[in-house]
């Protein structure tokens, strides 16, 4: 008799191997953290002995779920924004709030928090990307279970990281110090095509190569996203990551929702791994990926549930029931997908997918003990017929709950016995979790109160000067101002020729100010587009302005670079209504007394209001402002204006007025 730890017997067992063996009655044999020997109870009695036997009473015992794709800190985020496309949901939400929450303490909590739920639905190894992974890394090994933490990398500066450069160095020193731990396996994670520059590619590639990890990456999740690269590049997704060096490393590709068959073809030849997410494309309306076609093209898919912020939760019989739904759906097909192989992704197919299949996956000798023991008895999963030997995943995909999971071993430990954790104090973490929700709460509800503090949370918003000087006068024909300019007393300073198209967003409150959407088209002298700029600006209300001088006005001013859709600020701010106009803007930077004055000559196009020219200046000094103000009065005779023509309201105003 071979003495070994411990004898898992009296059970169904799916091994989840090439061959699908099923044993009942079965046992495993484990040794340590590895898999001694798999049978059935009888040879196992006969070969085997240990002190610790345990009877299993006839439940599944089975290799546990592989989560392929999941941002475990975001367990913290869970609810916090929903119902929403998903560039606002991550660019006017979850990024703002993770600017100003996540660091090591909450990311530990968050995975904390989401090892538990895992564990209890079966999970005993995930693939996570997001910030402070070394943290991630270190609450992962604390609690037992099998992990890829990924770095991320991005253009923008994140939580953990002031430049791209910062986290690639960061990702390149998390490499280093978990590369042989028995838990962890760091990877690398450039966050998407559209959040990464092609140097910043090329870079995590070759750090993945040099320490041959895998690199984790989003992968054509949205049509916009694939529209957008295409446009930029004039190619797909998938040879543009190739071009940029991801596909020579070990690939785990999430989402691939809108990629075609050659873009399949391309990542079964580089032998990536595919994570599919079905619930997260479904709640974010990200679409329907091919899996079916995948499959059939010889692709190794595993399932994720995508963060806890955009799923909500960590339940992998959910995934996988969905999975095979919208399979089925998709083709129009009721045998696509069947159940043995939904199971086989969640498992070993998943393990093939990370690249970590040599490890887990599959209930094999050699392998590490991460295995589950599930309950197939209750009621919603009753009565079992026997007559089909594949009725047996059937009943786990299309009707076993999370609940009915038992027990949970990773690398031959208990991380659940009898439903119970035995390496997480599950309320303390909860209890922390509701504490720091309360507290982002009060900052969304602070911020939901301001059009300006949603423009500051998502980014690049600067103050202008806080004093105005501005009129306008109608005019019929632009010639005259034209040739006023070249007079001696003004000196030209610069000239621009813009196209612009503005939409201005009108709050109920109008204490808000008004926000502008402005693209401009730069003009060169021949009319042609040589650059096209968008921006941002909240206009604030007039504060004051001086009985002797209309034209000044003092208010706030506030711009961002628009980095997203217009769309996706309609969206966001959530306007009353909405104002367009459209011009033809000759802008002329000219001095006049030593004061510079900007000089505009517009044609407004939409609606069709004609000519007007519109001197302004800006500055920080009320006294300035002051003095501006009764030299630009001067500025308008020498242009040959009528001072009793002036106009000080805004275009959006005028328009508004004549609507």
């Amino acid at each position: 008799m071979i003495t070994v730890d411990t004898i898992l017997y009296n059970a169904i067992v799916l091994t989840m191997d090439d061959d699908f063996r099923i044993f009942e009655p079965g046992a495993v044999v484990i040794k340590k953290d590895r898999i001694v020997a798999v049978g059935n109870d009888d040879m196992i009695n006969n070969e085997y002995d240990a002190e610790n036997r345990i009877d299993c009473h006839g439940k599944l015992l089975m290799p546990g779920f592989i989560n392929a794709h999941t941002h475990v800190p975001m367990t913290l985020l869970r609810g916090l924004a929903d119902d929403l496309r998903l560039d606002v949901w991550l660019n006017g939400y979850m990024m703002p709030v993770e600017r100003e929450f996540v660091n090591p303490d909450f990311v530990r909590l968050g995975t904390k928090l989401a090892c538990a739920e895992m564990i209890r639905s079966g999970v005993t190894c995930f693939a996570d990307m997001y910030y402070f992974e070394d943290d991630v890394a270190e609450a992962t090994a604390e609690v037992g279970m099998r992990a890829l933490p990924g770095q991320t990398v991005m253009k923008y500066p994140t939580p953990d990281a002031s430049s791209f450069e910062e986290g690639l160095e960061l990702a390149e020193n998390f490499i280093k110090k978990w590369k042989d731990h028995p838990l962890i396996l760091p990877t690398i994670a450039p966050h998407a095509p559209y959040t990464c520059t092609p140097e910043i590619l090329q870079s995590c590639a070759d750090i993945a190569i040099k320490y041959d990890v895998p690199i984790q990456i989003h992968v054509a999740e949205t049509a916009l996203e694939v529209e957008s690269l295409r446009e930029e590049t004039g190619m797909p997704v998938v040879p543009y990551i190739k071009k940029n060096g991801i596909m020579d490393a070990k690939v785990i590709a999430a989402h691939c929702v809108h990629i075609d068959e050659g873009e399949i073809r391309s990542l079964q030849h580089a032998k990536a791994g595919v994570a599919h997410n079905p619930t997260s494309n479904l709640k974010l309306a990200s679409g329907f990926a091919p899996i079916q076609k995948m499959l059939d093209l010889k692709v190794n898919v595993g399932i994720g549930t995508d963060g806890p912020a955009s799923n909500n939760d960590l339940d992998m019989i959910e995934e996988m029931r969905l999975a095979t739904f919208i399979a089925k759906v998709t083709t129009s097909d009721p045998t696509a997908l069947p159940a043995r192989q939904t199971l086989t992704m969640a498992t070993r197919m998943g393990a093939q997918a990370l690249h970590i299949d040599h490890l887990t996956g599959s209930l094999e000798p050699g392998k590490r003990a991460d295995l589950i023991l599930i309950d197939i008895s209750p009621v919603h999963n009753s009565p079992r017929f026997k007559r089909d030997p594949n009725g047996v995943y059937a009943q786990v995909v299309f009707a076993s709950k999370a609940t009915d999971i038992t027990d949970v071993m990773v690398n031959g430990k208990w991380l659940m016995r009898e439903r119970v954790l035995t390496t997480i104090d599950e309320e303390a973490y909860l209890k922390q979790g509701n504490l720091l929700a309360e507290k982002i709460d009060k900052f969304l509800i602070s911020r939901e109160k301001s059009v300006l503090s949603k423009l500051i949370a998502i980014g690049g918003s600067m103050e202008e000067e806080s004093f105005e000087i501005q009129c306008k006068v109608k005019v019929d024909d632009i010639k005259n101002i034209m040739v006023a300019l070249k007079q001696e007393s003004i000196e030209i300073e610069r000239t621009r020729h813009y196209h612009e198209f503005d939409t201005y967003f009108i709050f109920e409150d109008q204490e808000q100010g008004t926000l502008r959407y402005r693209e401009d088209e730069f003009l060169d002298e021949r009319g042609q587009i040589t650059n096209v700029r968008s921006r941002l600006t909240l206009i604030g209300q007039k504060n004051e302005k001086t009985p002797e001088q209309s034209v000044m006005l003092s208010r706030s001013r506030y711009i961002a670079p628009a980095t997203h859709s217009l769309r996706f600020y309609r969206e966001y701010f959530q306007p009353k209504r909405e104002l367009e106009i459209e011009k033809l803007r000759k802008r002329f930077l000219i001095n006049y007394k030593e004061f510079d004055f900007f000089v505009n000559v517009d044609t407004i196009i939409k609606p069709d209001m004609g000519h007007f020219v519109e001197v302004k200046s800006r500055t920080w000094s009320r006294q300035d402002a002051v003095y501006k103000s009764k030299i630009l009065s001067e500025l308008i005779e020498v242009l040959g204006l009528s001072p009793a023509l002036i106009v000080t309201e805004d275009y959006f105003h005028l328009v508004d007025r004549r609507n």
